[in-house]
């Protein structure tokens, strides 16, 4: 039987290429009695599942059963497999690279048949999972799955599940039966890619300490599934489907559909260590840019500031307070374009209001630039309001259609990416606004949700897959005329964290929350997500917080990227000076937060969670590491920072550095620790 071996990291894979059957992958770490799974899975035209029970599983498709390998391609990094379903004419390419400690792959069909075939379902990639404790028969008895529950104001709770929680079970051998046939999936429903889960997850053994990472690369619809049976647990990573997303796509002769990119990790060191090789990839990923080098401080006057209600008389001594502090961009949020506060059915042409600014709004931009500040503006760049000129302007088809009616998602209609018409209108508007204010940073923000249109697409998932790979490009473009413009990443918060989005905007806002306190186990979990430079988290003191407050929320910014807000123009001096203080740290540490790899010395943060804590290991390998712990309990806590002597950075810097722990008072407190290396 031809075997072929691809590895990065810990994670080794070995495929199984007989001609008798699919192509097949298994983990080399199990052994060579491990299981093996079909590399991919397929559904094509009316094809169903083989073998008995009736359950949707995402695996054992007809179409994929009759699969053979017909070829191999070497490449820089990796390979890629050919496979062929002679009753159809499918031909599968599954591509896999193997860098930065994970293997990337994708899937692509391609209909070499002599007539249109429509695709139902397709997988980047399959894996088995399995435990190394207890043997065949009990094979992911000991495995504990983790899963970031994701949502407005609450993004990147992970939850630990045993497969048992998750409905997954050993039910023994039984002949003629692979398992239970139950499935967990995890997915994304429509437009938004993280509105309910993040597009990353994890498993750990528990009897080996090896752990699993997997992202899926997508800026919509996905799902990844775990089905049992076989003697592992079968992982399944997809875009859209049929079943999930309604999705499915027609392809004639000579047609091609390729899934959207996956990653997957493992590390001996569990979680944090595949984590951690996510974390290289990520950064692997990205287009270069020079706000990734520099990493500068960011305020916008919308989170407890001015929350969407801009003026000019609001924002000149907000101006003055941020130039003051030492920020280096000043965003102007939500509302600079409306004359009153009911603009939300009424955006879409991003012209500023004469009310708001009887100055114009130049007059703001140019005090941000004299005050040596580079000026940004939010703007929804998908949507047009209901009640905006801009909805009867456009012709219909440059809009989400569902039956011939267009698509109303409170009060707001979603623009069509691949309509030249959009392109050519949110072209001229960016191209505008920089021409006109000179502004560098954009916040690019989404506040409703779709499944899907059925213009010019098979079905309504394809319409809105077609959609975000066009809105992908349309980035690509801008960052090619304007190669220095900063582009930050929200929906809602941090509704749409993905690495489709995030290869090519500088920055993710990781939330919405409004309360400190609730912040903390955001900010500590936020690089699982996104990579630190990439990782916006609010920083709001108040002149009507305490020292310990305000100190608290500046310590949830300072491993990430500080997005400065809050009503800076009324602090007292000793507020400012803390402040100041705060952001004199980050700016001496924030070189070091470009390649620094994340770990969790109490683990990942859950939502309720009285002490959390995330630590920064230097990219250099030469021990140093930065530590932010938070406490929310009523009494003091003492935290492990993880070996070595640390220093206290903020608030209250020491001098020398000591072995003891550290120690915080009771909460709300906080603060951030130089370990290791000093």
């Amino acid at each position: 039987m031809p075997i072929t071996e691809i590895a990065a990291g810990a994670l080794r894979l070995v495929l199984e290429l007989d001609g008798d059957g699919p192509a097949r992958i298994r983990d080399a770490a199990a052994g060579p009695s491990g299981t093996a799974v079909p590399l991919v899975e397929l559904a094509a035209d009316g094809d169903g599942h083989t073998g008995n029970g009736a359950a949707p599983l995402h695996r054992g498709y007809r179409t994929a059963a009759r699969l053979r390998p017909v070829g191999t391609q070497a490449h820089d990094g990796g390979l890629t497999v050919r496979q062929r379903d002679d009753a159809t004419g499918l031909v599968a390419e599954t591509e896999l690279r193997a860098a930065h400690g994970v293997v990337h792959a994708a899937t692509t069909v391609r209909n070499d048949g002599p007539r249109p075939v429509r695709i139902r379902y397709l997988s980047a990639l399959n894996l088995p999972l399995s435990g190394a404790g207890r043997g065949p028969d009990a094979p992911h008895r000991d495995l504990r799955l983790h899963i970031p529950h994701h949502s407005w104001c609450a993004e990147l709770r992970w939850v630990t599940y045993t497969p048992e929680q998750l409905g997954l079970v050993d039910d023994g051998p039984a002949q003629g039966r692979q398992g239970t046939q139950t499935s967990h999936r995890t997915s994304a429903t429509g437009s938004r890619s993280a509105g309910t889960q993040a597009p990353v997850a994890g498993c750990t053994d528990t009897a080996s300490g090896r752990g699993w990472a997997w992202q899926i690369e997508h800026n919509g619809a996905w799902v990844w599934s775990l089905d049992d049976g076989g003697g592992a647990l079968q992982l399944h990573l997809a875009g859209p489907t049929e079943q999930e997303h309604g999705w499915s796509e027609l392809l004639d002769p000579g047609q091609r559909f390729t899934t959207p990119h996956i990653a997957v990790a493992a590390a001996e060191d569990g979680l944090d260590g595949a984590l951690r090789a996510l974390t290289a990839h990520r950064r692997a990923l990205r287009r270069p840019h020079p706000d990734l080098e520099n990493l500068p401080i960011v305020f916008n006057d919308y989170m407890n500031c001015l929350m969407g209600d801009p003026t000019r008389e609001k924002l000149l001594p907000l101006v003055d307070a941020a130039a003051g502090l030492g920020a280096e961009y000043f965003v102007i949020d939500a509302g600079w374009y409306a004359d009153d506060g009911g603009w939300w059915e009424t955006v879409g042409e991003w012209r500023e209001s004469a009310a708001r600014f009887p100055g114009g709004l130049k007059e703001i931009t140019d005090r941000i630039r004299e005050a040596g500040m580079v000026p940004g503006l939010w703007v929804e760049p998908e949507v047009v309001g209901v009640r905006s000129p801009l909805a009867a302007a456009l012709p219909e088809e440059a809009f989400f259609v569902r039956d011939g009616r267009r698509l109303d998602q409170r009060g707001r209609h979603q623009l069509d990416y691949r309509h030249p018409a959009v392109v050519a209108h949110m072209d001229a508007v960016i191209d505008r606004l920089v021409a006109d204010y000179g502004c560098g940073y954009f916040k690019f923000d989404y506040n409703i949700a779709v499944t899907g249109t059925d213009t010019g697409a098979a079905s309504p998932g394809a319409g809105l897959l077609g959609h975000n790979r066009a809105f992908l490009a349309w980035l690509d473009g801008l960052h090619d005329r304007h190669p220095g413009l900063v582009i930050e990443n929200c929906s809602s918060g941090g509704l749409r964290m993905d690495y489709a989005s995030l290869a090519r905007m500088q920055l993710q806002s990781t939330s919405d929350q409004q309360d400190p306190v609730h912040y903390a186990p955001i900010a500590a979990a936020a690089p699982s997500g996104v990579a630190p430079e990439q990782s916006a988290v609010w920083a709001y003191p108040q002149p009507e917080y305490d020292d310990r407050l305000n100190a608290f929320t500046m310590v949830s910014a300072l491993l990430g990227r500080v997005h400065l807000s809050g009503r800076i123009d009324l602090l007292s001096e000793g507020q400012r000076a803390l402040v100041g203080e705060a952001l004199a740290v980050y700016r001496e540490i924030r070189g070091r937060l470009r390649t620094a790899l994340p770990r969790w010395p109490l683990g990942l943060p859950g939502w309720y969670d009285e002490v959390c804590a995330l630590r920064l290991d230097d990219g250099d390998g030469a021990g140093g590491a930065l530590v932010a712990v938070w406490n929310r309990g009523e009494g003091e806590a003492s935290v492990d920072l993880g070996g070595g002597r640390a220093r206290r950075l903020f608030p209250d810097p020491q001098d020398e550095a000591a072995e003891a722990p550290a120690v915080l008072p009771p909460g709300p407190s906080a603060a951030l620790y130089e370990v290791g290396a000093v």
